[in-house]
């Protein structure tokens, strides 16, 4: 069997796993031990990351006509790639976290919906939070006014039936009083 008949399958395994990507993270992943790089495979895993090491010239042949074909440039010497489908800036939030931990552990490049980032863009993508977290920051700005204006109607309600008891009690007190 010919070279490129062996070769073409991961192509083709490739091309299938950036199909509908929203974000793809190259990292070089030297220095790593196996003990953390295991960790971070299942770091990214939870995070419904798919994170694989290929051949730099498979990839290129794999991401040819793509939106991912600016990452050609980053394409030297071992990578690997962390690709995801559903949260853009999940692969390079739990990169970036690993890192710390891991300092061997370099995010080179990446492309997030379409937009190609450096390695510092990467950074600046690390800091954005996961949609979960931006849904429930907006939901409680949204729902911050409704529930102050609830709790100062309550406040007006209390004061205004301790007034209103006051004011029935008053009279009552000054007409025995008077009599």
């Amino acid at each position: 069997m010919a070279k490129v008949e062996l070769k073409q399958p991961i192509v083709q395994e490739i091309s299938e796993t950036i199909k509908d990507a929203q974000s793809l993270v190259v990292v070089d992943y030297r220095g790593l031990t196996v003990a953390e790089d295991t960790q971070l495979r299942k770091n990214l895993r939870e995070a419904g990351v798919t994170y694989k090491v290929y051949k730099n010239t498979l990839v290129n042949r794999a991401i040819e006509g793509t939106e991912f074909e600016s990452l050609k440039d980053v394409l030297e010497g071992p990578n690997a790639f962390a690709v995801s489908t559903e949260d853009a800036t999940a692969p390079a939030r739990v990169l970036a976290e690993f890192a710390k931990k891991a300092p061997s552990l370099e995010i080179k490049a990446g492309v997030v919906e379409g937009t190609y980032y450096d390695a510092e863009g990467m950074k600046q993508i690390a800091s954005v939070p996961s949609r979960e977290v931006l849904l429930s920051k907006l939901l409680g700005s949204l729902q911050s006014p409704i529930t102050n204006l609830a709790r100062v109607l309550n406040q007006i309600a209390e004061k205004g039936g301790a007034a209103d008891a006051a004011a029935d009690a008053a009279p009552a007190e000054k007409a025995p009083a008077a009599e």
